[in-house]
Order: C-alpha cells, then structure tokens, then sequence
C-alpha cells in the first residue's frame, strides 16, 4: 500500500463523514438559529429551550435521511474490506 492510497482513502473518509454527518448538523444548525432568533426576539431567556427542538429535528431527519446514511457507510466499508483484502493479498 502506498502513500497515495492512504491518502485517497483517508479522504474518502472525510467525505462519508460530511455527507453522513453534515444533514444533521446543518438541521441542528438551523433549529438553533430559528429558537435563538426567537428567544432574543421574545427575550425567553431558557436554556432548556434550545435543546428539545434540536432534538426533535435530529430524530426526524435520521427517520428520513437514515437509511441513505446507511447505505452510504455500507458502500464505504466494502470499499475500505475489499481495498484492504487487494492490499492484504488475499
């Protein structure tokens, strides 16, 4: 295995991690804005507040974007089995 291996796959890595992580970081992300924006326009200053909504909109997009998500990392990791099995010699 050489050098530019490695590198393409730690890349492919970063890549799986966006795209299976960013949907629900960007929907936390925006349910955060939306209850910030809220709470400084009614001057509701509850901490416990944020977190509910946040919640809430995780689970609904995991229930939604789930099984892409799955099949994304499943691509990836026979990808990663068989580059590993070229590599091994097996």
């Amino acid at each position: 295995m050489d050098e530019n291996t490695v590198v393409f796959m730690a890349q492919q890595a970063v890549v799986t991690v966006f795209f299976v992580a960013g949907p629900l970081i960007f929907s936390a992300l925006g349910v955060g804005l939306i209850v910030a924006i809220f709470q400084a326009m009614t001057q509701i200053q509850e901490m416990t507040l944020t977190f509910i909504p946040k919640i809430v909109a995780v689970a609904i997009v995991l229930v939604l974007l789930g099984p892409w998500q799955l099949s994304v990392l499943t691509a990836f990791a026979t990808n990663v089995f068989q580059q590993l099995a070229v590599f091994g010699g097996l």
